[in-house]
């Protein structure tokens, strides 16, 4: 875990070694402190010249200021160096999920990845500040007092052997019982997130069923439980300040007391009030940096589990990746499946598909039609190797896609879905994803061509028109122009809409598909739909039922030879419902 994490310090590990350079030289400085304040106030006492005074007095002023700037400096390199590696961390896990393929992100859930990157990469910053600060500051404290106060009053020393066990079995005992209640609150964080999402995207469907209390209270729950573990976790850690006020009591009564007694008795040649000043002064250091190790581990603890789950993403490796040697273009858009089969995972006991053979030559146009769950996104989910197939092959352009690098292929296929995304930014800055060269010109007449530009031109800023986070203030319709807009500039060797065109009129999408065969006709077409109208005229037509191609060929041939193609064709003719 650590040699995973340790790759994103790169940059800052200058930053990060100089933190550890200048907490050492400030724990040797605060160290000699109290020595040099007994010798002062020794001096004092034994009437020694004020030209000495002066001399020790700055001598303790200077190294009081080292101490200062060296404290300071480690606050400056340390805050640097942890946000830096944060950055780092955020920056390597996001672009990690990037490379996932849906196979691999089917096993994180949206608001647990949203959850490492946010909360549980604030955690490791944390931890990895304390650890190049903190966590070298209290041990070398703890060591360095202790053998200072040993060589400076001896016997008077022992006090320690009684304090420091005391509070070190209660600060582990307080870390093993905060320590569970820390882990259970990630996964927690996790359902929580999970209810936001769920609300904000499903805010319409809420507020139309009237579900906001039940929404509210799923969220409270949550929430609540959040609260719960952490209330217990604080007050179990709440326990360290008195137990440290305890300890540091019982250190001064013991220094006061018995070294009195031996300043008495041995009339100051043993010990003497300066020894009995810089004692304290020990005592705070050694149990203030017992304190330090106990926030450590329970920071480090807590924050094992949010590094385990960072961990989780950025050492699972993606299910697709390109080979050596890849394909690095694609010749045309002819594809064939050849025997194939596939299941989303090799545990699952049915194939989504089975026994597909298909040949689609470059420039065809091909229509889907199937009931709800036929598996004919995850055909089409195929070509572009979003997923690789169970058993035979699927190629493009004449070479398994299992060859081609997967930017070279996937920047070939353009797919529009039916619940497609658009991003924050302007209408333009949407469309230009399709190509990011591409002119005003070409973006208007890609807009004109999908039945976009007439409401974008009706907007006031036009083509900047800013859209809002998941294209909430377009219609679903133009949502879906604007995205076969953006397919359209892609200008691919292959164009995938999966019922894309469902929430526009018949007429509009009887004008897209005149588009495309003007603007592409050398492009493969493969159009998912529920309406005959949609794939009439496409150059084949195929008809799935579980998981199969049960029926192909051109309108005609299915009117003729297909019960299942024409009842759906009666259905929506003579029933005058075009968009059934």
């Amino acid at each position: 875990m650590l040699k995973t994490l340790g790759k994103s310090v790169r940059e800052f590990k200058l930053p990060s070694i100089l933190v550890l350079l200048l907490m050492v030289l400030e724990v040797i400085l605060e160290v000699l402190i109290p020595t040099r304040t007994a010798d002062l106030v020794n001096g004092v006492k034994a009437n020694m010249p004020m030209e000495m005074l002066i001399h020790d007095g700055v001598v303790l002023v200077v190294m009081a200021m080292l101490s200062l700037l060296c404290g300071a400096g480690g606050g400056y390199f340390g805050s640097k160096a942890s946000a830096g590696f944060a950055r780092n961390v955020r920056h390597d896990v996001f672009e990690k999920v990037q490379s996932f393929s849906f196979s691999n992100i089917d096993k994180f859930s949206t608001a647990s990845l949203v959850t490492r990157l946010t909360t549980d990469i604030s955690n490791v910053q944390m931890a990895y500040m304390m650890l190049i600060r903190v966590a070298v500051r209290a041990p070398l404290m703890f060591v360095f007092s202790i053998v200072a106060a040993y060589r400076m009053a001896g016997s008077l020393a022992t006090t320690f052997v009684i304090v420091i066990p005391f509070l070190a079995f209660v600060l582990i005992m307080i870390g093993r019982k905060a320590m569970p209640a820390f882990r259970a609150v990630f996964k927690k964080y996790d359902r929580l997130n999970e209810s936001i999402e769920e609300n904000v995207r499903g805010m319409r469907v809420v507020k139309s069923f009237s579900r906001e209390e039940y929404e509210k209270q799923k969220f409270a729950a949550s929430s609540d439980a959040i609260r719960r573990d952490f209330t217990y976790a604080e007050r179990v850690v709440a326990l360290n300040s008195p137990a440290m006020q305890l300890s540091m009591h019982f250190n001064m009564v013991f220094i006061l007391t018995v070294g009195a007694k031996l300043v008495v008795t041995s009339g100051g040649t043993y010990i003497d009030i300066g020894q009995i000043q810089a004692m304290l002064s020990y005592g705070v250091q050694i149990l203030m940096s017992l304190m330090m190790l106990s926030m450590i581990y329970v920071m480090l603890t807590m924050s094992a589990e949010a590094a385990r789950r960072i961990c989780e993403v950025l050492n699972e490796k993606s299910a697709l990746t390109s080979p050596e040697n890849a394909v690095e273009e694609v010749r045309d858009g002819s594809i064939d499946f050849t025997d194939v089969s596939f299941k989303y995972s090799e545990s699952a006991k049915n194939f989504a598909l089975s026994g597909i053979d298909l040949h689609i030559p470059s420039g065809a146009t091909v229509g889907i039609l199937g009931g709800t769950g036929t598996s004919k996104s995850t055909l089409v989910q195929l070509i572009p190797r979003l997923y690789d197939v169970s058993c035979g092959s699927v190629k493009v352009g004449g070479v398994d896609v299992r060859e081609y690098d997967l930017h070279a292929l996937r920047n070939a296929v353009a797919m529009v879905l039916q619940k497609n995304e658009l991003f924050s930014g302007t209408i333009a800055e949407n469309l230009r994803w399709g190509n990011e060269n591409a002119t005003d010109e070409e973006i208007i007449e890609a807009a004109k061509l999908a039945q976009a530009d007439e409401f974008v031109s009706s907007f006031p800023d036009g083509y900047e028109t800013k859209i809002e986070q998941g294209g909430t203030n377009v219609s679903g319709g133009q949502k879906q122009r604007l995205c076969i807009a953006r397919a359209l500039l892609k200008k691919p060797k292959i164009l995938i809409l999966d019922d894309s065109t469902s929430a526009v009129d018949t007429r509009t999408d009887a004008l897209i598909r005149q588009g495309f065969k003007n603007y592409i006709p050398d492009t493969t077409k493969i159009i998912i739909a529920q309406r005959v109208a949609s794939v009439e005229d496409a150059d084949l037509i195929l008809i799935m039922d579980n998981g199969q191609i049960v029926d192909r060929g051109t309108h005609a041939e299915l009117m003729a030879s297909s019960e299942i193609y024409r009842e759906i064709y009666e259905q929506q003719t003579k029933g005058g419902d075009d968009n059934a």
